[in-house]
């Protein structure tokens, strides 16, 4: 077990990378370790896979295929057809009649030349159609989901005609095996009629008595299975096995018409899949593919014919289907690019194909070599697949569902469009992946509300530009432009069923989601516009996800609120002592800093590097005391100059225009030491003193981590017209002659420290400032692109006499001023703005 589950991790590493769907890796794995390539090690068989530990293999191998047909049943939604039933009918019928009759055709060839003369003619053929004719629809839906097309028009009916393909050729199979298991034709008769009431009673009584059960017990409301009803489905599966077994049709047809009846609403089928898939998908699959291995000898196609014949497979199989989708999906409207992605996607085979095979391998059909040969162009077939539709679909040409060909509408916007560089921020991007953010995501919002009068605007969208709205009155603001939130939810997608049934779902999924649910109550309820989005992407993409939903909204800046650490509590005093409901209260509880996470820093950099707006970074604290019954807020800023440092300074004042927000605000000039001013006399024309911190910038920042995101040194000219900027943004701010924003710059105490060490005297002022303020939170620019100076060195000094751990991602991430304030474990919270490169 553990040599195949090497095999198969080891093997998913290189094959991730191209975008290859894991069952690639897992029918390589099977082979490298059958008789083909390790099996010529001598000893190694009889080693690792005596003939004593094959039937155990087999059995466990099964249990795990038929749990993997009844989540392939799940995946089916005969919705998917109805909705585009014209189109995604015409592709499958063709992509169905062609492929069997030239697979049919193939077939004759093959049994002449490689197939005993005691297998029927007639059943051969038959089973060769269905092995050249079927489409493997959960790697299809895997394939979709990875290259985002689920939610173009191309995925959806590529999706629904491989539903209709599927069935049809489950249908067949099971024909085929019926045919070839029943001793005369009127067995065969009796067989499939018996099949065919048993599908009608489970579909019908079988399911409505299902989904009563599921109503009765709470699991459908509740959108989880009890503990019954989930060993109620266990045994549904399993019986529905063995009764098509002993029929005999194949044990995995019962599997496969188990998942038809189980309902989908409310998430139930998502549920239920999260508790099953990580036991089919780690240990069972590798199993059966590991025994699909051992069934395939390479060494037996030693022949030109073999290898000729091998070539033919691969070009009938591939040009029947895509040539026959490519027609149809070209004559119900689509474009030649739209027509040859669906005939690429139409013609993966993967691990359906697998099944069938070895299905006609222990049925007799085939034998090792003529398997081995179907293995071959299985595994072909899948692998040129995804670059296939790349090649004929990128990105750029592609067309959303429901959509015209101008992109996505922009429901969630407001009032008319601005640039980012705008003075004041109307529009907001707000991040959510889980739901640990909300309070910190609550808090940055309802720092962003201005004193409102009314009630507010909702509207909930999702990529498919789908929107469901409350529309009471406008909100009615007091000398401010109303505020609008976008609330981006975000969804990793993982090889796992349950990630592509949520990809799949996402036009309900966005009402349902708890997290944009809590939030946009929320947001109700404080009388706030929002909108709320959903996207199920892969991890390293959430970036380029947040950059195309800023973009879309035309939002001005995005958010991203990173919650506070986990709190434990230290039993350190009373490790043996009973629990009492007190406990919680009195014991010293301790709270990881959530600074150490180098995963999600990196994903912040991401977003950094790549947003096409400002960006605003909350790293919440937590609350530092009980209510107190003021909801007064109080913010500081050191201000040192440059993009990001101007940008915090503009967006604090827009703050303070709320009654409940007062702030202050410290210019921070830096006065050089005695010695170090003499070492810098002959260097005072250059922008900065390079030579004294250049080596200690580069010791700081070795990491094996994501690359910085620091930008190119500046020169002379543009240091000067930042520095001149700076300047006279002080100037309008700390000594208004006469302002729009006077209110606000009412509620803000500027001053001006001079310090030849600023990061300790930033901690000084902010801990000075936390002693008299219930709730502190500062606000600092990042500073990672054209910063004033490098604080690197004195950072250094300052984590040494704090005697702290702080990882060179922390500074990279929240820049000089935020990783000084960690490393001094300060507990006021940080808003961390990097300017957008347009405004730099």
């Amino acid at each position: 077990m553990v040599i195949i589950l090497a095999m198969k991790q080891f093997l998913a590493l290189f094959l991730d990378r191209i975008r290859q769907p894991r069952v690639i890796a897992e029918v390589i794995g099977g082979i490298l370790l059958g008789p083909s390539v390790m099996g010529r090690i001598p000893g190694f068989m009889n080693a690792i896979f005596p003939d004593a530990s094959i039937p155990g293999l087999t059995l466990t191998s099964t249990i795990g295929l038929i749990m993997f047909l009844f989540l392939v049943g799940l995946e089916i939604d005969v919705k998917v057809i109805k909705r585009n039933k014209v189109s995604a009918s015409a592709i499958s019928i063709a992509g169905l009649l062609l492929p069997l009759g030239l697979g049919a055709a193939l077939g004759v060839g093959i049994y002449r030349e490689f197939i005993s003369p005691t297998v029927n003619f007639g059943y051969f053929l038959l089973f060769t159609a269905v092995a050249i004719g079927i489409t493997a629809f959960p790697v299809l839906c895997r394939i979709l989901t990875s290259l985002k097309l689920l939610d173009t028009t191309v995925g959806v009916v590529t999706l629904a005609a491989g539903v209709g393909n599927d069935v049809v050729g489950w249908i067949l199979l099971a024909l085929t095996v019926a045919l070839v298991n029943a001793s005369t034709g009127l067995t065969a008769l009796y067989v499939l009629l018996v099949c065919v009431g048993y599908i009608i009673f489970l579909l019908y009584p079988g399911r409505w008595a299902y989904v009563w059960l599921a109503r009765r017990t709470g699991s459908l409301e509740h959108g989880s299975p009890t503990t019954g009803m989930m060993t109620l489905t266990l045994l549904i599966v399993f019986v529905s096995a063995f009764f098509t077994d002993i029929i005999g049709v194949h044990a995995i047809f019962g599997g496969f018409l188990a998942g038809l009846i189980i309902p989908h609403e409310n998430g139930y089928a998502i549920s239920l899949v999260e508790k099953l898939e990580d036991l089919v998908n780690i240990i069972f699959l590798p199993i059966y593919f590991t025994l699909s291995g051992l069934h395939t000898n390479l060494g037996l196609m030693n022949t030109g014919k073999t290898w000729g014949y091998t070539i033919i497979i691969c070009l009938v199989a591939f040009t029947s289907k895509f040539s026959a989708c490519f027609t149809a999906a070209y004559y119900t409207g689509f474009n030649w690019r739209e027509s040859g992605a669906i005939g690429s996607l139409m013609s993966c085979k993967g691990l359906v194909e697998l099944i069938v095979l070895n299905i006609g391998l222990q049925a007799g059909i085939l034998d090792t070599r003529t398997f081995s040969m179907f293995v071959v162009h299985a595994i072909i077939l899948t692998f040129m697949t995804t670059p296939l539709t790349l090649l004929f679909y990128p990105e750029k040409y592609r067309v959303r569902d429901g959509s015209e060909r101008d992109g996505h509408g922009n429901e969630g916007a407001t009032g008319s469009r601005q640039s980012p560089d705008d003075e004041v921020k109307t529009r907001f991007a707000l991040i959510l992946d889980k739901i640990e953010q909300l309070p910190a995501a609550m808090t940055i919002s309802q720092l962003l509300q201005p004193n409102m009068a009314s009630a507010s605007t909702l509207t909930l969208t999702t990529s498919n530009a789908i929107s469901l709205e409350k529309t009471p009155e406008q909100p009615v603001t007091t000398g401010s432009p109303p505020v609008s939130i976008n609330a981006l939810r975000l969804i990793e997608l993982t090889d796992r069923t349950s990630a592509v049934f949520k990809s799949k779902a996402i036009e309900s999924l966005v009402y349902n989601d708890p997290v944009v649910s809590v939030f946009r109550t929320f947001g109700f309820l404080n009388r706030m516009h929002v909108s709320g989005a959903l996207s199920v992407v892969e991890h390293h993409e959430f970036s380029s996800a947040i950059a195309k939903h800023i973009t879309e909204s035309e939002s001005q800046m995005v958010i991203l609120p990173w919650s506070r650490g986990v709190t434990v509590v230290d039993d350190e005093s009373n490790p043996t002592g009973a629990l009492n409901p007190f406990d919680g209260v009195f014991h010293k509880t301790n709270t990881y800093d959530q600074t150490k996470s180098a995963i999600y820093s990196e994903f912040i950099r991401n977003v950094f590097s790549t947003s096409p707006s400002h960006v605003a970074l909350f790293v919440d604290r937590g609350l530092g005391a009980p209510y107190n019954g003021s909801s007064n807020q109080h913010l500081f800023l050191p201000f040192f100059g440059g993009p990001d440092d101007r940008l915090a300074l503009s967006f604090l004042v827009q703050l303070c225009r709320s009654s409940a927000i007062q702030a202050t605000v410290v210019r921070i000039q830096k006065i050089e030491e005695i010695l170090q001013a003499d070492v810098n006399t002959d260097t005072k024309d250059k922008s900065r003193s390079i030579p004294l911190t250049t080596p200690v910038v580069v010791n700081l920042h070795q990491t094996i981590a994501a690359a910085d995101t620091v930008y190119a040194q500046d020169n002379t000219q543009t240091r000067l017209a930042s520095t001149t900027a700076d300047n006279l943004a002080w100037d309008r701010y700390a000594s208004p002659s006469s302002s729009h924003d006077a209110t606000a710059l009412a509620r803000i105490n500027f001053s001006t420290v001079s310090s030849a060490k600023p990061l300790h005297t930033i901690v000084d002022l902010v801990a000075r400032q936390a002693e008299h303020t219930r709730n502190l939170i500062v606000v600092a620019g990042r500073s990672r692109r054209m910063a004033v100076e490098s604080h690197a060195s004195e950072l250094q000094t300052l984590i040494s006499d704090t005697g702290t751990s702080v990882s060179s991602m922390v500074p990279k991430t929240l820049g000089d001023v935020g990783a000084a304030l960690v490393a001094s474990s300060s507990a006021a919270s940080l808003l961390v703005l990097q300017a957008a490169s347009s405004s730099s």
